[in-house]
């Protein structure tokens, strides 16, 4: 698979800015009743950055996720990509500005291959018509090779592997092999900003580093800014550039691994004793 190719094919048709912030959170706020789930939380994500979103159960993580990709309106505040407001906009129509994600419990087509689950995620991008279809012009034709040979790059940056079981249903895959299906799918609408949802979740020691590497390929060879959500210190710390600390539903830390791992207020409202060893026994 060419890197330059594919670098250009996933940023093409993407709102990207020419400088400054690709994605920015102005004092974004989320009331569910009497419940205040996000508050006041202000985010700032530059192009080919990795920004890590930490806390305990609870804190907001997934909210935020969900604000983003217009799953959920914002009580108040501005959600900007590419200086542009998303406010308002449906998944679908946050999906085609440029920003696609994952969940943290994995949603995929189980009665459906790995290819047609990839195929599905390049629905944005194809431009055939209803007749076209019925009546599978040479255009039409030639879209889908041209999809199906996208689908087999995507699927071909994770290893051999998926390429091999591209007509296998996904239910049959593992885990870990899964999770790569769905990213290539989110891959798959040439996004210029990915959301994991919690990537390495469920994974031995050897899936979690095999994940880290190819997070980090997604930056390096793609060019894509990823945002993301982790419970593994060793995984955030390790891999991002910043990352922000929520408790409670409030941005309670931001800075680099180091800051954060330092910062007396992450320790009492996240770190805690059984963390501390973990970062004892990375170190």
């Amino acid at each position: 698979m060419s890197t330059n190719h594919t670098k250009s094919a996933n940023r093409a048709g993407a709102d990207e800015p020419t400088s400054g912030a690709l994605l920015e959170l102005k004092k974004v706020s989320k009331i569910f009743g009497g419940l205040v789930a996000v508050q006041d939380v202000d985010l700032r994500i530059n192009p080919g950055e990795i920004i890590s979103v930490i806390g305990p159960n609870g804190a907001g993580k997934t909210t935020v996720f969900n604000l983003i990709t217009g799953i959920y309106r914002p009580t108040s505040g501005e959600i900007s990509l590419g200086g542009k407001s998303v406010v308002g906009l449906n998944p679908d129509q946050v999906l085609v500005r440029g920003i696609a994600r994952t969940f943290q419990n994995i949603r995929l087509f189980n009665n459906m291959t790995v290819m047609e689950n990839v195929l599905v995620g390049q629905h944005t991008q194809l431009k055939a018509s209803v007749l076209g279809s019925l009546f599978l012009t040479k255009a039409v034709k030639r879209e889908e090779a041209e999809a199906r040979e996208r689908a087999l790059e995507l699927l071909s940056f994770f290893g051999q592997a998926l390429v091999d079981r591209q007509d296998e249903y996904v239910i049959n895959l593992s885990y870990a092999e899964r999770r790569r299906v769905e990213i290539a799918r989110a891959l798959a609408a040439k996004p210029s900003l990915l959301l994991l949802d919690e990537p390495t979740a469920g994974m031995n020691e050897a899936e979690t580093l095999d994940a880290v590497k190819y997070v980090r390929r997604l930056r390096d060879e793609l060019g894509l800014t990823i945002l993301l959500i982790e419970h593994k210190l060793t995984v955030t710390m390790g891999i991002s550039d910043r990352i922000a600390v929520l408790d409670y539903g409030r941005k309670i830390a931001e800075g680099l691994p180091e800051e954060v791992r330092r910062d007396e207020r992450v320790i009492a409202a996240y770190l805690g004793k059984a963390a501390k060893t973990e970062q004892e026994a990375a170190e």
